[in-house]
């Protein structure tokens, strides 16, 4: 059987991109996330850890894109 795993660093790389094509600062993400501080996003992006669900399904709409397309997701098993 083939288990999906969430590859972190691609993810970071692709939150990354998104966030670049849509000309948005991370300063700007935060604003529009509601966060106080940078750090959640930054650790994104260095994939250090994921967003939770519902901060993904904001991204996707922020970068609008499928959740798929945030994720990296590869199979293992």
């Amino acid at each position: 059987m083939c288990i999906p795993v969430v590859d972190l660093k691609r993810t970071g790389q692709n939150i990354y991109v998104l966030r670049e094509q849509q000309g948005l600062s991370v300063k700007e993400l935060q604003t529009l996330l509601g966060f106080a501080t940078p750090q959640a996003i930054y650790k994104w992006q260095h994939g250090v850890c994921l967003p939770t669900v519902d901060n993904l399904v904001a991204l996707s709409v922020i970068f609008s894109v499928p959740v798929d397309s945030i994720l990296a997701v590869e199979s293992r098993g």
